[in-house]
């Protein structure tokens, strides 16, 4: 199995249209070889990685740009509090981010800004020549998604959706257990994004979590945008958390890829009781037609006649879960009642066992270094995990662990996932971005202990 740095000069990825790296640097100049990072969007979920950035020896933060002066405040805070310098603060508008960006001491840029302002903030990134670090989704159409392979491959700079979940201890070590043939060939998948949101869609206005059932205008953080999807789209808005770690462990576009993708979606009730139940019947956003089923399944068949369901469930009460399940040949693991059984090997035929015990025997090697490096760091650790393999891999100047083309692959289940349910169901085609470079890939995710 080639490392990244070998498997990014590799003729397949060349012929994927991906534009080698060039062998100068395309850094400022710098003898103590730190990654100069600039965050665009520094609202909640930018200041979870600020926080983790401003930590690091080898990462100087060089600038920040938001359009909201609190969350502004509090990033500052974040870096004084550290003992790092100030950044330079840019505060001009929605299109402020590409003052940023003519930035040439500025190698790579983390973007945390609402999800309709993700495309065109990762084109004009890698336009500019910076590595792109991209919270999730990358695009919200087929043509965007399209649009960002092209710059990619055109421009030569790696994008990654910091998708976290890649990481998660478990998920890693089941991963690590699917690569040690322990389930036997894999049948079928299953994962989702199963959280109740009421009171991050619906809040006071002054507040991120609930206190009252304001959105848009009159909402504050993520329910000031991210709502109004709720309102005008029927899909599966959020898919990565679940799809991302199963399609790493299938190998998709590296040997195996999506080819079909069916969809449904049940009625939405959810937010509108949520609404009645908290503000009242006469409140004005009780009038409000949510458009967004409140359970939405959708089921992908890849090439290698694998299937996975993925399942959106985010606006009726319930404990969270990501739901995942992975089953093959010999076995089968669960995360919800964290149980698995291989045959043969558990305890009892026929019955579950707990799954702890596995997870400990087979803890990805990642997991056993970093452990304690990444020990209070947001979402059990996995935040720390998603941003160190993307400071590494720019460091480095190599391709990222969670390429452009699983960034693109994974985010284009919510349009097909939107024209499937608008036609009734009906079973759509899967693009494949690597335009058949994925029978040559080969998968470089985790493989060790490196990063």
């Amino acid at each position: 199995m080639k490392s990244r740095r070998d498997f990014i000069k590799t003729s397949a990825l060349a012929g994927a249209g991906l534009t080698l790296l060039q062998s100068e640097s395309m850094f400022a100049k710098d003898k103590d070889n730190k990654l100069r990072l600039g965050f665009i969007g520094v609202g909640m979920r930018g200041q979870n990685h600020l926080e983790l950035a401003v930590r690091r020896a080898d990462v100087d933060v060089v600038a920040v740009c938001d359009v909201e002066p609190v969350m502004m405040k509090d990033a500052l805070d974040i870096v004084a509090k550290a003992g790092k310098p100030k950044p330079t603060v840019i505060m001009e508008g929605p299109y402020g981010y590409k003052k940023l960006l003519e930035n040439k001491d500025i190698d790579a840029v983390i973007i945390a800004t609402p999800w309709e302002w993700h495309t065109v903030m990762c084109l004009d990134a890698m336009n500019a020549k910076k590595y792109v670090g991209c919270e999730v989704i990358t695009g919200m159409t087929i043509e965007e998604c399209w649009e960002l392979v092209h710059t990619s491959e055109r421009t030569g700079m790696p994008l990654m959706m910091l998708e976290n979940v890649c990481y998660r201890r478990d998920v890693m070590a089941i991963m690590n257990m699917v690569r040690q043939n322990i389930f036997g060939e894999l049948v079928h998948l299953q994962g989702g994004y199963q959280h109740d949101l009421r009171e991050v869609k619906l809040n006071s206005g002054t507040q991120p979590y609930g206190g009252g059932v304001e959105f848009g205008a009159k909402g504050f953080s993520e329910a000031r945008w991210r709502t109004n999807h709720s309102v005008n789209r029927n899909g599966d808005l959020y898919p990565t958390h679940g799809v991302g770690p199963l399609a790493m462990m299938l190998n998709i576009n590296r040997g195996n890829r999506f080819t079909r993708l069916t969809s449904y979606s049940t009625k939405a009730r959810g937010l509108h009781n949520h609404i009645v139940a908290k503000g009242g019947e006469n409140h004005p956003n009780a009038k409000v037609n949510f458009k967004l089923g409140d359970v939405v399944t959708t089921m992908i068949q890849t090439t290698n006649d694998e299937t996975i369901l993925l399942q959106h469930d985010t606006n009726l009460p319930r404990p969270y879960s990501l739901g995942f399940r992975v089953q093959g040949t010999n076995g089968i693991w669960m995360d919800v009642n964290k149980s698995i059984y291989i045959e043969g090997q558990s305890k009892e035929p026929h019955r579950w066992e707990e799954a702890q015990s596995w997870l400990d025997k087979y803890d990805h090697p990642l997991w056993k270094k970093y452990g304690s490096d990444a020990a209070g760091a947001g979402h059990g650790g996995m935040d720390w995990f998603v941003l160190n393999g993307f400071i590494e891999a720019a460091k480095r100047k190599i391709n990222t662990p969670q390429d452009v083309y699983d960034a693109v692959t994974w985010s284009a289940i919510t349009p097909l996932s939107e024209s499937s349910i608008e036609m009734g169901g009906t079973s759509v085609e899967f693009p494949d971005f690597t335009q058949g470079q994925w029978m040559y890939r080969t998968n470089s995710f985790a493989l060790g202990d490196d990063y």
